[in-house]
């Protein structure tokens, strides 16, 4: 590392590895890409199911434990993120879903000038190779490769067609036109292999760069002011090293996701000045709503035996364990090429036909959890989350040091509205198993399992039983109002030189996975950094 950059772009996830490329393309940018994880150089970093061996790995993983929470009967969850080169998007189920178009009108409505469906469209499309060509929704000249899913089973195509029996329409493309309705996700892979965040957008001729420099192993203590503005970032490289302060010349960008970027602004002075005092931190800025404005998606899982096949019977052998990892080897084809579901259907609880409140995800396979060996039967999951929660968390840090992890308080179920459609997201689940279309191949319901009946029993199944999908956002929230963090252009109020470019800024959370919209974040804040700093992709 040198002692000055022009950016400093603390994470190397999602955002990051986008803004380092978009940024880094000017010869004139000097650019300094930090990463407090590893390099990408583990086979199961790339092998598409390998989150079965990565997550929950603290070789790749922060290992991030929430606290006991209420609306879980006090249940303490895991949350998976990832540390190390790509970030999440090294460790996730690989799904490309963008949202409904309502989320980003809606976040224009809240006052963030430009963040319109609309306006970001073309954002998506820019960082887009898609499989099926390009159209007035897809772009095929991006580098994130987004894959049709190669391997389909029975049981999948019983489900969606059960589903359309109950009023779910089909839809071959849930990021085009229209989000509602049943069909086949389409995952971020390519010949077989998984395509990351760092995969995509620093390849091997992004990172020859010279103006470019990407440090792993590098822990953020905090962001260096000189009065109120960034002028650095202070940092330890490697394990028993001192702290060493890099300057920036224009800007210090955090990309440090959901759970990192609110801990680093903390860290930093930026938070509640009570809080803060009595950690021993000075105020930079008071803002106590930095960390707050915690949402995530929350699963309920419902197993079903049946007496078709599923992959459980393709994984239930060592033997034909050894078959599926040579047909990956020499052809990358089969079952380790799969996301984590392959079936989605978004709709609304009511089944009218209204803007969808739930989504399904649907896996050939069961077991007791992710990573786990599969059950000994023939069986099917659906995993069901409200899209839009209305309960609120919060991060916060409980001391000074840097290395400590933070508090995680999710709050699930929070609210009348949350509560509510767990209970009747596991009704329209119910229904689905019930169609005739599957019905006759279905012998149980496992998981929860059919003595549960009442509104108060469902209710308990989702406290007992659900788990997080892993999408937290919203915790340096974008807008204009005393509870935002960041302005519409992402710049952190109270201070000059210093942005927030991840999943964090979201006001709402989106109506799906959280990865292709935390991209298109960072693609449209490239195009405004550079324009603010009256620069621009190239010279």
């Amino acid at each position: 590392m040198h002692e000055k950059y022009d950016y400093i772009i603390v994470g190397a996830g999602s955002a990051g590895c986008l803004l380092a490329n978009r940024l880094s393309a000017n010869p004139n940018n000097s650019v300094l890409l930090i990463e407090a994880g590893r390099k990408d150089n583990n086979l199961w970093l790339h092998v598409p199911v390998g989150y079965f061996k990565t997550m929950n790995n603290p070789k790749f993983d922060w290992m991030y434990q929430l606290e006991k929470d209420k609306g879980l009967n006090n249940r303490r969850i895991d949350w998976p993120r990832g540390k190390v080169l790509g970030g999440s998007s090294a460790l996730n189920g690989l799904l490309y879903i963008r949202g409904d178009r309502h989320d980003y009108d809606n976040w224009e409505k809240l006052g963030n000038k430009g963040w319109s469906y609309n306006d970001v469209l073309p954002y998506f499309k820019k960082f887009e190779c898609q499989e099926n060509g390009e159209n007035e929704y897809h772009g095929v000249d991006g580098e994130l490769k987004v894959s049709n899913l190669r391997l389909r089973r029975k049981i999948a195509d019983l489900f969606i067609k059960a589903s359309e029996e109950i009023g779910i329409p089909f839809n071959a493309d849930c990021n085009g036109e229209k989000q509602e309705g049943v069909g086949y996700f389409q995952q971020t892979t390519h010949k077989g292999f998984r395509r990351s965040s760092y995969r995509s957008f620093l390849n091997r001729e992004i990172r020859s760069r010279k103006n470019l420099t990407i440090v792993t192993n590098t822990h953020i203590s905090k962001v260096v002011f000189e009065e109120s503005k960034a002028i650095g970032v202070e940092c330890i490289q490697g394990k028993g090293k001192s702290n060493q302060t890099i300057l920036a010349n224009k800007e210090v960008i955090l990309s440090a996701g959901a759970i990192s970027s609110p801990q680093i602004l903390q860290l930093s002075g930026i938070g509640d000045d009570k809080h803060l005092s009595e950690l021993g931190i000075k105020t930079i800025h008071n803002n106590p709503s930095v960390g707050k404005n915690l949402q995530d998606h929350l699963q309920v899982r419902m197993v079903y035996k049946t007496n078709t096949r599923t992959l459980n019977d393709e994984l239930n052998t060592w033997w034909k364990k050894g078959l599926i990892g040579l047909q990956y080897m020499l052809f990358r084809t089969g079952p380790l090429t799969l996301s984590a579901s392959q079936v989605f259907a978004f709709t609304n609880t009511s089944l009218d036909g209204s803007r969808p409140n739930i989504q399904f995800h649907m896996q050939p396979l069961s077991a007791d959890k992710p990573g786990d060996g599969v059950h000994p039967f023939s069986a099917f999951t659906m995993s069901i989350c409200n899209l839009r929660p209305e309960s609120r968390g919060e991060v916060s840090i409980k001391s000074s040091d840097p290395q400590s992890l933070p508090t995680i308080i999710p709050n699930y179920l929070a609210t009348d509205s949350d509560r509510q459609i767990a209970i009747d997201s596991i009704k329209v689940a119910r229904k689905i198993a019930k169609a005739n279309a599957i019905k006759d191949h279905i012998l149980d319901e496992f998981v929860p399992g059919s003595s549960f009946a009442s509104d108060e029993d469902l209710l308990e199944v989702a406290k007992n039983h659900s788990q997080s999908i892993y999408h937290p956002v919203g915790t340096c929230k974008m807008g204009h109002d005393k509870e935002s963090v960041v302005d519409d252009r992402l710049r952190v109020h109270g201070v000059d030189n210093l942005r927030v470019v991840d999943a964090s800024i979201m006001p709402e959370l989106v109506s799906g996975n959280t990865n292709a919209p935390t991209m298109m974040i960072a693609e449209k804040a490239a195009e405004m950094i550079l324009d603010d700093n009256n620069s621009s992709l190239t010279k």
